[in-house]
């Protein structure tokens, strides 16, 4: 069976791929930074759908975290997804510069790292993916999220075009407002978004396969998604910023 390492795998997105691949027959290595929760989360998959479930306990904003994923990867896997994230409340001057610096570990030094452990396998085997989960907003401008998310979509489409091999893949996936913990968990207030504009994550995983079995480099799930971001690059990008900053409030 094919193997496939999920990070940040016990709840929204990551959790919904991790369903999602269990009931395609593959094979999980799930790594997040709770041991409890991962079991919890591994045994249910074995129970529901019969695969293997391999759990590593890793704080990916951590050397030691890092290295223990970078090991696994080189052991060999047909699918990576880098999906570990967070977000900060209030405004980027409001935030810490040590939860700042924490989350462009997690969001650019992870992708970076873990994908660089795993392409050199993919290629020696001639297949597999990586697919980089970033976000819509990764299209605007709003403090170090935005910011990281953009980094992550011109690293995947460059690794991509680098690897120039159709049978290894690359992929950013590029989701809108998805109802998980993830809001919740930074204590943001989202009760001024619209109904209309969330998502759930079981759709954004089966659309994100969907784009990466087509070869696509970025993935916007959602024709709703696929309209803001193309009316986004024509609105002046002042403009757009203090709408986005707005919004994120």
């Amino acid at each position: 069976m094919p193997t496939a390492m999920i990070t940040g795998a016990t709840a929204g997105i990551g959790a919904a791929f991790a369903r999602r691949l269990a009931g395609d027959g593959f094979t999980l290595v799930l790594v997040a930074r709770d041991e409890a929760r991962l079991a919890d989360v591994a045994g249910q998959l074995k129970l529901r759908y019969g695969v293997s479930v391999e759990v590593l306990a890793a704080d990916l904003a951590t050397d030691e975290g890092l290295s223990r994923a970078e090991s696994r990867l080189r052991d060999g896997v047909d699918l990576l997804v880098n999906n570990a994230g967070f977000g900060h409340p209030g405004p980027f001057l409001g935030v810490p510069v040590e939860d700042e610096v924490r989350m462009l570990k997690v969001h650019c030094e992870a992708v970076l790292r873990l994908t660089l452990a795993a392409l050199p396998g993919m290629k020696e085997r001639d297949r597999g993916a990586v697919i980089n989960v970033a976000s819509v907003a990764a299209f605007f401008t709003r403090g170090t999220y935005s910011a990281s998310k953009a980094w992550v979509v011109n690293f995947s489409e460059s690794a991509a075009a680098e690897v120039g091999n159709p049978r290894v893949k690359v992929m950013a996936l590029c989701p809108g407002f998805v109802r998980t913990e993830f809001h919740q968990r930074a204590s943001m207030d989202v009760s001024g978004i619209p109904g209309f504009l969330w998502l759930k994550a079981d759709n954004v995983v089966n659309e994100a396969m969907r784009d990466l079995a087509l070869g696509k480099r970025v993935s916007i799930p959602d024709a709703r998604y696929k309209a803001i971001v193309a009316l986004g690059r024509l609105v002046p990008r002042g403009l757009a910023g203090r709408i986005s900053a707005r919004i994120g409030r």
